[in-house]
């Protein structure tokens, strides 16, 4: 059976002018700043203006573990989106920007497929509007700065050892994890080990993220801890004075990006931090001016709901005063069977005792979801393999667990394949039963914090952390940060930290091998296991077959 690739249905796209896709929203010309035709950013003039006005109702979608069989989480929340506006509901799709470096190694984009797309693609998943590279060079001016402020004279006493900016970049690279600087001699200033994190990993992207306006961004960045003296006094952004320039950086950044689906319904894309090295949400600022335009915002967590959906629910909806009225978990008859032991080449032979023994991973998340007070349904993200036999077990078993799945065919058949789930999660979302309140209460001790989320939801037995990172949150509490949420670092993979144990295993501990304190974008980075900020190429990566073809198109990004 022959496919179209979501490149070619993409440029295929039959787009309007983005000026006629706001007047869906009503925002007016003189508010959209285009970037072309096809995709612009929308004034902050226009988002104080709807101060006051009632907001509509919050959809998350989520999904299971990942697996190489594909979950489509993004292509259900684009589909969702058209869906609503299909049965008549005012609905805008909320999802993240893409990331450079996972585009140019293994991950492939980040703009929904088949008939459940945003466009333009290709410009999405590559430069776009530019804010990642906004947000890279605010970062590393603050890095500059620091290092120079050193040089000449270090007036603040900074303990060069204990300087705790890194530098980022958006790229995936390995190599430069763990580097050492100002080597060359005395011009070139005093030699210390740093390294690079992902520019999505960085506190600026989640301050950008989780920041209202300007002045709300400008006072996070100040917030920002770079470093320590030598008798561990903390040294901000602002004490090193780049929260003013840095915040000129992201003026522009800090404006929504308005673009559109195949079905010329509007999506804002904003904001990308990784969901399994940072929170994993689109930017408060596009959601909250969504909730003002719309009946309905359909939005994403990253990967499954042990990460994504906890860090929205936990930081982001806690952080901006969100309250869901329903999630979506989004799961595959493919990876239930990835998930009972079948490997990816047999995945298209039928296994319904497979899909059984997989089920369990599916039932994790609902409960995790449910536990939050959120009402969950389960979508069903249809692949032509799937039998009919297979897709009732799910069906089933979802059953079993009190809640529905159903079966989705966006991705072939686009709005009109999901209408089912779109009526759905309008009854659910208009039944009242929401009733969201966080997993944990802010003034929980920061290691009984990390401690809830491994045993709530990985249900792990224990947490493993040295003294020194039991003192170090400690330190933090002492310093007034205890009342700050958690931001696990975890493998995407699996409920533990080994990305090769699938299921819904118990009975597992949860390493963490350190912490951070991210004071500006106000939450604490656990990072567990072997997980990498700065993450590396696979032995091919997808970088080798990216090209322009005769026609100019961009080729091998998908």
């Amino acid at each position: 059976m022959a496919f179209k690739t979501d490149i070619e249905i993409a440029r295929e796209a039959k787009k309007k002018p983005i000026m006629e896709i706001g007047a869906k929203l009503g925002i007016s010309a003189e508010h959209l700043l285009p970037y072309g035709h096809d995709k612009a950013k929308v004034s902050q003039e226009f988002i104080k203006s709807l101060e006051g006005k009632k907001d509509g109702k919050l959809v998350l979608v989520t999904a299971i573990n990942p697996t190489p069989a594909g979950e489509g989480k993004t292509t259900t929340t684009v589909g969702l989106g058209d869906g609503l506006n299909r049965i008549g509901k005012k609905a805008v799709i909320c999802i993240r920007e893409a990331s450079l470096g996972p585009n140019f190694g293994m991950k492939g984009g980040a703009a929904g497929g088949g008939m459940a797309q945003v466009v333009p693609m290709e410009e999405m998943n590559l430069h776009f509007t530019g804010d990642f590279h906004a947000i890279t060079s605010a970062h590393n001016l603050l890095s500059a700065m620091i290092d120079n402020h050193i040089y000449w004279g270090n007036e603040l006493n900074i303990d060069a050892r204990r300087i705790v900016w890194r530098r980022v970049m958006d790229m995936n690279d390995r190599a430069l994890r763990d580097i050492v600087v100002n080597l060359g001699g005395v011009s070139n200033g005093f030699p210390r080990q740093t390294g690079f994190d992902i520019t999505v990993a960085s506190e600026v992207m989640a301050i950008l993220c989780l920041s209202n306006d300007l002045e709300d961004l400008q006072k996070r960045l100040g917030d920002i801890v770079v470093a320590y003296t030598r008798d561990k006094k903390p040294i901000y952004c602002r004490d090193i004075k780049a929260d003013g320039a840095m915040t000129v950086l992201l003026k522009d950044a800090m404006q929504p990006n308005l673009v559109q689906t195949l079905e010329n319904n509007p999506a804002f894309i904003h904001g990308g931090p990784f969901a399994n090295i940072a929170h994993g949400c689109n930017s408060v600022i596009a959601t909250k001016t969504a909730l003002k335009l719309g009946e309905y915002v359909v939005t994403e967590a990253g990967f499954g709901a042990d990460l994504g959906a906890e860090k929205f629910f936990d930081i982001k909806c806690r952080k901006a005063g969100l309250k869901p009225s329903a999630a979506v978990i989004v799961a595959t008859v493919r990876a239930m069977k990835m998930n009972g032991g079948v490997a990816k080449a047999d995945l298209g032979t039928e296994n319904v005792e497979a899909v059984k023994k997989g089920c369990p991973n599916l039932g994790r998340h609902i409960a995790n979801v449910k536990s939050f007070g959120v009402p969950v349904v389960v979508a069903i993200n249809h692949f032509y393999s799937d039998t009919d036999v297979e897709i009732a077990a799910v069906k089933a078993y979802v059953a079993e667990q009190g809640a529905e799945a159903i079966l989705c065919k966006h991705w072939a058949q686009g709005s009109a394949g999901i209408e089912e789930l779109a009526k759905k999660v309008v009854s659910l979302a208009e039944s009242g039963a929401a009733n969201f309140a966080p997993l944990y209460p802010d003034e929980m001790p920061l290691f009984q914090k990390v401690e809830t989320i491994a045993k709530r939801i990985y249900h792990a037995d224990e947490v493993l952390a040295d003294k020194s990172i039991r003192d170090q949150l400690k330190a933090w509490e002492a310093a007034g940060y205890g009342n700050l949420p958690i931001c696990m670092a975890k493998t995407q993979y699996s409920f533990t930290t080994d990305p090769n144990v699938r299921g819904a295993p118990t009975g597992h501990s949860v390493p963490v091998r350190e912490v951070r304190l991210s004071a500006g974008a106000g939450f604490i980075v656990v990072i567990c296991g072997e997980i990498m900020t700065m993450p590396g190429l696979p032995k091919v990566p997808s970088a080798e077959v990216i090209r322009l073809n005769e026609a100019g198109h961009v080729e091998g990004l998908f």
